[in-house]
């Protein structure tokens, strides 16, 4: 049994007795060396055979040096094989003892330089990864639990290292769970894919669930580099939170359209002869990538005075009349479709103001000149867009204040769908750019006055 556990190390290994002939050769070293077991085995000495001569004396010291001193010694020194080439090896040597502790011999386990040195390199680089990496490596097993965690990783998902192992990827993450296992199920069964990927995810916690996060990913698949046939033993995934250069990338690439919006709404504009038109053109374009419904809705009071009128000292006049003015009576003026798609078009000037209860976020804009948000909440009541007078499947609006030369004209309402994210404050200063135009717009057409 001993002889077969010595022929089946990975290492070569000889062992010298005390007279310095070679007791022992495994497979190993005949593999390295090229020496068989019955050409090296009661040879005394390396010299002239599995050394050279000029080498000898070095590894001779050694190896004498190994039986008087305790513990392990490693070394590098170059032996000869058997076809006459020079291999640099690595080598523990250390003293075998009688059980009455007189010296018996020396054994020399050894392997070749650059593949111990490989393996060095590896254990190095994977002792890097799990204390010192600036990204996270998760290693999940063949059942796709986390196997081992390093600190980034441990810190990004919130929890201790020992904490991930073994539980599913679903207790971990609240959104995105499906889509990473289906990239690690692809990577057991076809391999890495060729580029990294972007998965956003949402983490759990004690109090609920957290903001969404980008995270950059790459994935390896791992094999034992023991087995005769490759058998995967996981895959290893890196990632990287990019969630805040991903968030700036997708804020400049909105305001570099909606810029361009602007930009095409005020072209368009400028050849319709009709100011009421050249609203409709701006609350057209506003809507593309931003809302899915739009109204504009003017104050019912006599017709503003023409272009230029207002004389010094009157637009504060005004400003100080919507003030106390109240709840505002407000006419449809201008609504996209409501059904399919099309142009906002103007709805006839029946002089019935919208039946809009109190407290109305349309109501509530033009009291503070200002923009309202509003959303249904998590859970969608029934009849809270019916209630609003906006169309059906409404669940975010928007009511933004319509000014000109001083004055309130009316409030531009923008309604998006459940299919989109409530507004926010970039919403509200996009929103009011485009009112600002729109209320230029209807000024000039004389419509509104407030």
């Amino acid at each position: 049994m001993l002889a077969a556990l010595l022929d089946g190390m990975d290492a070569a290994l000889v062992a010298f007795g005390a007279d310095g002939a070679v007791t022992h050769w495994n497979h190993e070293a005949a593999r390295v060396l090229g020496w068989t077991a019955e050409e090296a085995v009661g040879r005394t000495g390396l010299a002239g055979w599995a050394a050279r001569t000029a080498d000898a004396d070095d590894i001779e010291a050694v190896l004498t040096a190994a039986m008087r001193s305790p513990g392990r010694q490693v070394h590098e020194f170059a032996l000869l094989t058997k076809d006459g080439r020079r291999v640099l090896v690595r080598t523990q040597s250390s003293a075998v003892r009688c059980p009455d502790g007189r010296v018996a011999g020396v054994y020399c386990a050894f392997s070749e330089a650059h593949a111990q040195i490989d393996l060095e390199r590896s254990i190095a680089l994977s002792e890097a990864l799990f204390e010192d990496a600036s990204w996270g490596v998760l290693l999940v097993d063949a059942d796709l639990r986390p196997a081992v965690v390093n600190a980034y990783a441990a810190r990004t998902l919130g929890v201790g290292r020992t904490a991930l192992l073994g539980r599913p990827l679903g207790d971990l993450l609240a959104q995105g769970a499906e889509e990473v296992e289906a990239a690690l199920q692809h990577v057991l069964g076809e391999g890495a894919p060729p580029a990294v990927a972007e998965m956003w995810v949402a983490l759990r916690s004690e109090d609920g669930e957290l903001p969404r996060r980008c995270w950059r990913s790459g994935f390896v698949r791992l094999a034992s580099p023991l087995a005769e046939e490759p058998v995967p033993l996981g895959v290893a995934w890196l990632f990287q939170d990019v969630t805040d250069a991903k968030r700036a990338e997708q804020e400049n690439s909105l305001l570099r359209f909606r810029s361009h919006q602007l930009h095409r709404a005020g072209r368009a504009a400028a050849e319709c002869q009709d100011p009421a038109e050249a609203a409709a053109v701006h609350l057209d374009f506003a809507l593309a990538g931003f809302a899915d419904h739009g109204l504009v809705d003017l104050v019912a009071t006599p017709a503003a005075a023409p272009y230029g009128a207002v004389r010094e000292g009157e637009a504060e006049a005004a400003w100080d009349a919507d003030a106390g003015a109240g709840a505002p009576r407000l006419v449809r003026a201008l609504a996209s479709p409501a059904g399919s798609p099309g142009p906002s078009e103007a709805v006839p000037a029946t002089g019935l103001p919208v039946a809009y209860a109190p407290g109305h976020p349309a109501a509530q804009a033009y009291e503070r000149r200002g923009s309202v948000r509003t959303s249904a909440g998590p859970v969608l009541a029934e009849g809270w867009a019916a209630a609003r007078k906006w169309p059906d499947g409404t669940v975010h609006g928007l009511c933004v204040v319509l000014r000109s030369r001083g004055r309130t004209l009316g409030v531009a309402t923008f309604l998006r769908a459940p299919s989109r994210r409530p507004f926010d404050r970039a919403d509200a200063a996009y929103a009011e750019d485009v009112a600002g135009r729109i209320a230029a717009a209807l000024d000039l057409a004389g419509a509104g006055a407030g």
